[in-house]
């Protein structure tokens, strides 16, 4: 599960612009400075990662794209809630992305892959399911209530379901492939886990991510 965790940090990566924003808004009551600010982390994300000569992923062009657009309109209207939106347009993205079936197969260990991949694919689509309402939550929020109130509810709502749907997840992928091995033949137990290089591990351990 470690490049999945990976993936999640990305992702917060990719709202770390709007993140930075709010709390110099909420420090300050600055529109303008808040939203520069903001603005020039997300350039300056980019920068870096081109100074450095790694790839610049579709995603974080977007995420770019979104704090400028947000920002600008922010700006132009004086209203703070054009970059509370912006989390809703990453989470439809990356809900999208997540409904193609078999996604999570890549984040997972040799042996889960071979076990449990059909349990993966509904996790995975627990976890579109997840981005698709945190839009919307986000965007209710952002439109019915003010910024402060919106810097109270979002992170508590983020923090708790993606940790739910996380652990509940890597459960239900576990206890699958535990419950799988066990019911297997020896030999084809013995087979599976010396080709996936867990031969001299017990049942129980083998599945560990």
């Amino acid at each position: 599960m470690k490049d999945f965790l990976e993936a999640i940090k990305l992702l917060l990566l990719d709202l770390s612009s709007t993140i930075f924003f709010l709390v110099v808004f909420l420090l300050t009551r600055n529109m303008i400075l808040s939203v520069g600010l903001g603005m020039a982390l997300g350039v300056t994300q980019i920068a870096i990662q081109f100074l450095r000569r790694k790839p610049i992923h579709v995603m974080e062009w977007l995420s770019l794209f979104l704090v400028i657009a947000a920002g600008t309109a922010t700006l132009l209207t004086d209203d703070p809630r054009f970059m509370l939106f912006k989390p809703s347009v990453i989470y439809v993205i990356v809900g999208i992305v997540m409904l193609k079936a078999g996604w999570m197969n890549r984040y997972l260990p040799a042996i889960a892959r071979a076990v449990a991949s059909d349990v993966a694919v509904i996790v995975g689509f627990v976890w579109a399911g997840l981005m698709f309402v945190s839009a919307a939550v986000n965007a209710f929020v952002a439109i019915a209530w003010s910024v402060p109130t919106w810097a109270m509810i979002m992170p508590i709502f983020g923090i708790v379901s993606k940790l739910a749907v996380f652990v509940s997840g890597f459960l239900a992928i576990r206890l699958t492939v535990v419950r799988r091995i066990r019911a297997m033949p020896a030999n084809e137990r013995e087979a599976l886990l010396s080709s996936t290089g867990r031969h001299n591990q017990s049942p129980t351990l083998a599945e560990s991510a």
